[in-house]
């Protein structure tokens, strides 16, 4: 029996239903602070250095995760001993 239910809402009314913080004045905020420091710095702008901070741990993450991914492939897609012994 295969059931499917499609629910049609909006981010923010799926972020109410599920519980979650309204971050988007945060999110204004740093936003707001990256455009200061962007004018502030226009001669030696280098933006890879203001998101430095913020890519480091990200990035540090999703590689984590592909080396899970891929190991997990790994290990399903080699053949087990049992079946190369005849078991």
């Amino acid at each position: 029996m295969k059931f499917k239910i499609d629910i049609e809402m909006t981010p923010d009314e799926l972020r109410q239903t599920l519980g979650l913080p309204d971050v988007s004045s945060l999110h204004d905020e740093l936003i707001e602070q990256i455009r200061q420091r962007m004018h502030a710095g226009v001669e030696g702008y280098d933006p890879i250095t203001l998101f430095k901070p913020f890519l480091n741990t990200s990035l540090g993450s999703m590689e984590g995760f592909q080396k899970m991914m891929l190991g997990l492939m790994n290990q399903y897609t080699r053949p087990s001993s049992r079946s190369e012994s005849g078991e």
